[in-house]
């Protein structure tokens, strides 16, 4: 077991580096989000919202997405007019946001209710830190778990017992600006689109003069991004047993340097413009003309006038060689203080979100896609104007986020020497190898 405080240190040391090239960004949290959807507005609580009940005594809930915070308001209003009990959203950065988690969990001050993540739960579950939910969940009337997958359940499970109950799944699908194709002569991405068609669409659509690039993709990008091209082209992140790295495999360094020729072929924005403005800000601001997007992203992008006019979103491309097009996938789940002092009221809000009705409901808004089994549909209909339906129609083959015990750990690490790639100043192969090395350490602590 990793003791508290120590890997308390490394998480802290690793996010303070984090913090200098994430902020802003779609990052690496997937989905999780894992989307850094905050601004500095929102940081720390700025952009609380409190339902129409709420008081002193209201469940503190936090989260790091604003894009979602109005959709998840009107759910949690429902709540409180069904059951009495007020709720109050934080919105916090994606950085900030485990920071104070971190501290709240040091100093027993944690919210009420917040987002949980796979890259951090086995730390919080090991360490007793969160509300075990097994017996809760064995006694009610309401939730049925049966509808979840297996994996985001499996995330938030240690030792038999339950921590979490499933938020939402993702997927990943690629976003491209149809007036740019348009003005281009190159056609639309379509399920027969391999990544060497990607690659090639991408030249073409990059113009000299630095106004407009093929694709945005970011060193850290990894959840919605090279992951993704990874798993397709044979190789892995992490072995199945979590033991040892995968980014030492053949098949992951050729996947690794297929991303390395798209930065060689001046595709991509500059290092220093991907840091500045993250992929979904450069595709919303005309000067993207494809991106893959989480489907976390589509509260960002709905309501944008230029989005709806010009964006539009395609089914992942394939590997040539094997025909594989896989999603990379993961899923939040709904959280609990262990010493909280409102449990009772922490896991009425947790059981409720958890139902039928709220899912759906999460769905119908567009928040995101629902974990709960056949909810995604709705997700769809929620924003006509867009082909969603390409994240739904990968769910044939998807792969859980890479995670161990210490994915914060290996995960930053190779944020860090991917950078120099990205900037031009490494090789991708050699520094896949120094990435295996260093991820093999991390896993040899766990």
């Amino acid at each position: 077991m990793i003791k508290w405080k120590k890997t308390c240190a490394l998480v802290m040391a690793g996010m303070m580096g984090l913090s200098l090239t994430a902020c802003g960004s779609t990052g690496n949290t997937g989905d999780g989000n894992a989307a850094d959807n905050t601004t500095k507005e929102s940081a720390a609580g700025d952009n609380a919202s409190t339902n129409e009940n709420a008081s002193g005594d209201a469940l503190s809930v936090m989260i790091w997405d604003t894009y979602q915070e109005p959709g998840l308001k009107k759910i949690m209003d429902d709540f409180t007019k069904e059951t009495g009990i007020p709720t109050q959203i934080q919105v916090v950065t994606w950085n900030e946001y485990w920071t104070l988690l971190e501290a709240g969990a040091q100093g027993g001050s944690m919210p009420d209710v917040f987002w949980m993540h796979s890259n951090e739960a086995q730390r919080y579950m090991e360490n007793d830190m969160l509300l075990d939910l097994t017996d809760k969940i064995k006694d009610s009337d309401k939730l049925d778990m049966s509808k979840f997958p297996e994996d985001i359940k499996e995330l938030y499970s240690y030792n038999d017992h339950v921590y979490a109950v499933p938020k939402d799944i993702d997927t990943i699908a690629l976003w491209y600006n149809k007036t740019m194709f348009d003005e281009a002569g190159v056609a639309y991405p379509d399920d027969t689109w391999t990544w060497d068609t990607l690659a090639e669409a991408a030249k073409k659509l990059t113009k000299a003069d630095g106004s407009q690039y093929g694709l945005g993709m970011k060193s850290d990008t990894n959840h919605e991004g090279y992951y993704n091209i990874i798993y397709d082209m044979g190789g892995k992140v992490i072995s199945d047993d979590k033991k040892t790295s995968g980014y030492d495999d053949p098949n992951t360094i050729k996947a690794m340097q297929y991303v390395e020729q798209l930065i060689k072929d001046g595709s991509m924005p500059s290092s220093q413009t991907l840091s500045e403005n993250g992929p979904d800000v450069l595709l919303r601001s005309g000067q993207l003309a494809m991106a893959f997007q989480g489907s976390w992203m589509i509260s960002s992008f709905k309501d944008d006038d230029y989005a709806k006019e010009n964006l539009d979103v395609a089914i992942m491309p394939k590997d040539a060689e094997s025909g594989r097009r896989c999603s990379v996938y993961n899923g939040l789940g709904w959280a609990a203080s262990a010493n909280g002092k409102n449990t009772d009221n922490a896991w009425k809000l947790i059981e409720y979100l958890g139902t039928e009705a709220a899912q759906k409901k999460q769905a119908e808004l567009g928040v995101t896609m629902s974990a709960y089994e056949g909810t995604s549909e709705d997700w769809v209909k929620s924003a006509p104007e867009f082909n969603l339906q390409a994240y739904l129609d990968v769910r044939d083959d998807m792969v859980i986020r890479p995670y161990s015990r210490s994915t914060v750990i290996w995960e930053n690490k190779t944020n860090e020497l991917l950078k120099e790639v990205w900037a031009g100043n490494a090789d991708m192969a050699e520094t896949c190898k120094k990435i295996a090395e260093e991820m093999n350490a991390s896993l040899a602590e766990e």
